[in-house]
């Protein structure tokens, strides 16, 4: 599926102006053109029911650029024979809005034709803005297509969320891209086979545009031209470098790089290296990594590597991993990046780990044992027969919110898994833990 194009012009092939970017000559021209998604345009898929049975509709569009929000728009006017009217929510006002809306339902009235308005950008318009779409969808004058970036759920005002269908597009798979690419090779609307890729720059496209249409086929026009100017029928990968001005990173995601790389960024966390770090989180970032799969490392290294030394490393990584999928990508970099340098400056401890790994052996290995009865559920009936809870102490009531009492089995009484470094805020909290300890147990 292709990206964010705008109307083609009239004149050449298929009516798109041999002129205009290859993207946009590229723009499918029905739903079985489309690359992707088939989660909404599969043989029973909503999107694909909806347009085949010219249904009316509205629909908000959500996901990441390059995904083909204006496209499905397009394709939508297309095949439901309907008029199509663009606008951004950058430069257009109510104003601009009522004007369609008002020629809209004058071509309802005299032609008995719909329009389609899609609106780029839609968590731009103000509150006041989107309202004035309200009656209109209502009334079904327009169909509605609403594209955004942005979580519709926090950005579209819920009259209208309403009033429409919310569909979730995801960003292209590497070979998704690798489709739209040799297509707009050989297709008589894109390159018409005038140049070849080879394959390593064919990879490489497919990093850099990160699930990104519309970036892939922008370098690869580049690329093209590059060769043409050269004399060469065939894109090879410095001729590519060259025109996209980005060098290729020796990164594979299938392969051990990709492993080694993430090894690296972690061990660099780990050994407190915030500079080498910071430059393995730059190449997972610049090869196109799943920035899901950075995220939830630097997720696990916060807990396995810092711990309790610094509680706040586990919130800041979580908050990263959140905001990345929340903004997407490239903006997602810059979390990512405080993630990372906030987990390699933090003081280290892997008392947590090594308290988990010991518990997880000894119970693995049959050392357990059965519950003191002072601690079994004693809520049920029958439960008190049974001495459940009977000499169990409330805590609280305790003047240090602690009493002697034994919580583990008869079996690992006295034995001691966590065992906090001197390091960051584990410091203060082996002190407290030492007299908690020697509370607990002496009742034993």
């Amino acid at each position: 599926m292709t990206s964010l194009f705008d109307e083609p012009a009239e004149g050449g092939t298929d009516g798109v102006d041999p002129g205009a970017p290859l993207a946009v000559r590229m723009r499918p021209h029905s739903l079985d053109e489309v690359v992707g998604q088939s989660h909404l345009l599969g043989p029973r898929a909503p999107l694909r029911r909806l347009v085949e049975a010219d249904e009316p509709m509205s629909l908000v569009l959500y996901g990441p650029p390059g995904t083909g929000k204006t496209t499905l728009a397009h394709v939508i006017s297309l095949a439901t024979k309907r008029q199509f009217v663009q606008l951004s929510a950058l430069d257009a006002g109510v104003k601009e809005v009522r004007a369609v809306i008002s020629s809209a339902k004058r071509e309802l009235t005299y032609a008995g034709r719909r329009t389609v308005l899609f609106i780029d950008e839609v968590h731009r318009f103000s509150k006041t803005q989107q309202d004035s779409l309200l009656s209109a969808v209502e009334d079904r004058i327009v169909s509605l297509v609403a594209a955004t970036t942005e979580n519709p759920f926090f950005s579209v005002v819920g009259p209208l969320l309403s009033r429409s269908l919310v569909l979730a597009l995801q960003p292209l798979s590497d070979d998704d891209v690798r489709a739209v690419l040799r297509r707009a090779l050989t297709s008589e609307r894109g390159l018409a086979g005038a140049v070849t890729l080879a394959a390593e720059a064919e990879e490489h496209l497919v990093r850099v545009a990160g699930g990104d249409a519309r970036k892939a086929l922008t370098a690869l026009e580049s690329g093209a031209g590059a060769a043409r100017a050269a004399g060469s029928g065939e894109i090879d990968l410095a001729t590519l470098e060259t025109a996209v001005a980005q060098a290729a990173v020796r990164y594979d995601r299938q392969g051990d790089a990709h492993y080694d790389v993430a090894s690296a960024l972690i061990k660099s966390i780990r050994g407190s290296d915030v500079d080498a770090a910071l430059h393995y989180l730059a190449r997972m970032v610049v090869a196109g990594e799943d920035p899901r799969f950075i995220a939830r490392r630097l997720v696990i290294a916060a807990s396995e590597d810092i711990g309790m030394a610094d509680p706040t490393a586990l919130q800041t990584a979580v908050a990263a991993a959140e905001a990345v999928a929340f903004i997407g990508m490239p903006e997602g970099h810059f979390p990512l990046a405080q993630a990372v340098v906030h987990l390699a400056t933090a003081p280290k401890s892997n008392a947590v780990t090594v308290a988990i790994g010991e518990s997880v052996a000894d119970v693995r290995s049959g050392l357990a044992g059965a519950v003191p009865p002072a601690l079994r559920d004693a809520h049920y009936a029958g439960a008190k027969k049974l001495g459940h809870g009977r000499t169990y102490v409330y805590p609280h009531d305790a003047p240090e919110g602690i009493v002697a009492q034994q919580y583990p089995p008869d079996a690992l009484v006295g034995r001691d898994y966590y065992r906090p470094t001197g390091r960051g805020a584990e410091a203060g909290i082996g002190a407290r833990l030492a007299k908690l300890r020697a509370i607990l147990r002496r009742a034993r």
